[in-house]
């Protein structure tokens, strides 16, 4: 639903102005390939900081407290 609504969109802003629109769609691909190594960067992150949280919680987890997190 999220992707028709995202064509519509482009399909109104072409009949409101094409130019914009055609700059939209060739500049697309060039921002995600810059965005890329950022997103690559925060799923690294994101797992070392889980990593972190598993280590740190592991005596709780081996003598049995019961969290409800």
């Amino acid at each position: 639903m999220n992707t028709l609504a995202t064509f519509l969109l482009w399909c109104l802003l072409f009949v409101v102005c094409w130019p914009l629109a055609l700059l939209a769609l060739v500049l697309f691909p060039l921002v995600w390939l810059i965005v890329l190594p950022f997103r690559l960067v925060g799923i690294c992150v994101g797992g070392l900081l889980e990593l972190l949280k598993a280590i740190l919680f592991l005596p709780a987890r081996l003598l049995g407290s019961k969290s409800t997190a």
